[in-house]
């Protein structure tokens, strides 16, 4: 029975939208004239999140996006991180799910004399996604802070917050053998607190490379229900009094539970 001559089109759209992405590329795999309806910009608006126009327009790749069909841009979202608020932030979907992934740069997070050039310096690598990282000189104090509103997240999910870095090998000094301090707040309550240290060959079960050419280590997790007008904080802090050096900081990233970056 070829369910494409039962139905009219706008039902098996409708349907097909209900299910998830993996499921609309299963179903164009099925015939011809399912594909049409499968691959059509009705199924895949649905499963683009419902702010999409606004996020892409604060990034300078706008016109070109949106002039692409919702699959094509669905594909393209989930490769190739966007980037928004001036150049410090991206944006990026899990591909089976359509989940939001953000990352925060480093010029997004509040960073204890981050523009006192004898204690930090902001430059450009070429593995990172941002026009500049942070680069740490030399400071005893070391504190860095972000905050996203949950609104901006996909509702109904489970979120994983992660310090995003490196550290220069050539000088980096104070971090081997050392614990630095994690933080993870949720709507101003305290949800996770943790030391650890930031050297892989210290710590190789929680520092784990990324496929981006960048370290993580996991600041906490929460699971983001409404998405309403709540907020995450996230913290690093090293303050004992000796000396630290040589921690490049890409940002911090949010992103559904079991995404492999």
């Amino acid at each position: 029975m070829d369910i494409t001559r039962i139905l009219p089109e706008e039902c098996l759209c409708l349907i097909i939208s209900l299910t998830s992405p993996v499921d609309a590329c299963r179903s164009a795999m099925v015939s011809h004239a399912l594909r049409s309806v499968a691959d059509c910009d009705a199924v895949w608006e649905k499963f683009l999140p419902s702010d999409y126009k606004s996020i892409i327009s604060g990034s300078s790749s706008s016109s070109s996006l949106l002039s692409l069909g919702k699959k094509d841009l669905y594909f393209y979202l989930c490769s190739y991180p966007i980037l928004f608020q001036n150049g410090t932030m991206s944006f990026q979907l899990e591909k089976e799910s359509g989940k939001k992934c953000y990352v925060l740069g480093a010029r997004a997070l509040t960073i204890i004399w981050g523009d006192t050039p004898s204690y930090w310096t902001w430059t450009s690598l070429q593995q990172s996604r941002f026009g500049e990282v942070a680069e740490l000189r030399i400071v005893w104090w070391l504190e860095v802070k972000g905050k996203i509103d949950s609104k901006i997240l996909s509702p109904n999910t489970n979120y994983v917050a992660y310090l995003v870095f490196k550290l220069n090998k050539r000088y980096a000094r104070g971090f081997s053998r050392r614990n630095v301090t994690l933080q993870f707040i949720v709507n101003e309550v305290v949800s996770k607190v943790w030391n650890v240290s930031l050297e892989q060959e210290d710590n190789p079960q929680h520092v784990r490379a990324r496929g981006d050419g960048w370290m993580e280590v996991e600041i906490g997790e929460f699971f983001n229900e409404c998405g309403d007008d709540g907020t995450v904080e996230f913290s690093l802090m090293e303050v004992n009094g000796y000396t630290k050096r040589g921690l490049i900081l890409e940002g911090i990233e949010l992103r559904p539970k079991n995404f492999a970056n």
